[in-house]
């Protein structure tokens, strides 16, 4: 049976241009149209956070439905094409990977025997070109994004499609609510990358964060932003069984 490590991309692995160029751009071109428009980032998030808060996982993420149904409610004529936009985008200095070592640590996971694959967020038409560019399509084995699974983390069973080939070991990402808790939320290894670790925790090994209140209260403090509420403190679900602040990390952590 194979053994599988999953990966997250934007955060994980990878800056993707979105936040700093493509919502930029789709804004100035609405703007181009009609000047009056105002909030017009804050309002295709609403409309994102919205599918998300109705179970819409899978469709929160279709960025083209989202701006198609946003252009209709303020008549806007101008065609925008947020796949085409994000092409332009598509190179250095815009988008990078996150660390120098990535490839490094990915060959060295494969030389451990593990399989290796993507669970994005993020529809295939928009992460594939950043990944084809970035020199990291070549390291995967298997890439599951919500337009093929028809979901998306932190619902389980966009894991499905892994599950199917064999054992998910771990799931490597950088949020709470998404990675970690749907990593949980199966039973397979959740390993929260915090690249913000206060140096005292980074001077630990992996080993000897788990359970550190230090821990909890990063976990939390990034939980509360993510969801935008308040806990009383950090839910169970939500407790990450590793963290590293490195990919560096991580082959260390899987030997065993």
């Amino acid at each position: 049976m194979k053994k599988w490590i999953t990966f997250d991309l934007d955060g994980t692995l990878m800056q993707n241009p979105f936040v700093g160029h493509v919502f930029p751009e789709i804004e100035r071109r609405i703007l181009l149209e009609n000047k009056l428009l105002g909030n017009i980032v804050e309002q295709l998030v609403l409309e994102h956070e919205t599918r998300l808060n109705d179970g819409r996982t899978a469709a929160a993420y279709d960025w083209d439905d989202i701006l198609k149904r946003y252009s209709k409610a303020n008549q806007l004529q101008t065609s925008i094409n947020v796949e085409e936009i994000l092409g332009g985008y598509c190179k250095e200095p815009n988008i990078y990977l996150l660390e120098d070592s990535i490839y490094e640590v990915l060959g060295e996971l494969k030389k451990l025997g593990f399989s290796l694959a993507v669970v994005t967020n993020g529809f295939t038409k928009y992460q594939l070109p950043v990944m084809d560019v970035l020199k990291l399509t070549e390291h995967f084995d298997l890439i599951v994004t919500p337009d093929e699974a028809g979901f998306a983390k932190p619902d389980k069973r966009v894991y499905g499609s892994v599950l199917e080939l064999g054992e998910i070991v771990a799931h490597v990402g950088d949020r709470i609510d998404h990675d970690v808790i749907s990593a949980n939320s199966i039973g397979i290894r959740s390993v929260w990358i915090c690249r913000h670790l206060p140096d005292s925790m980074k001077e630990l090994a992996p080993v000897e964060r788990r359970g550190l209140l230090e821990i909890h209260k990063l976990a939390l403090r990034k939980l509360e932003t993510e969801t935008k509420q308040n806990f009383n403190a950090l839910p169970k679900e939500a407790v990450p069984q590793e963290v590293i602040y490195s990919l560096s990390e991580l082959p260390s952590i899987l030997r065993g």
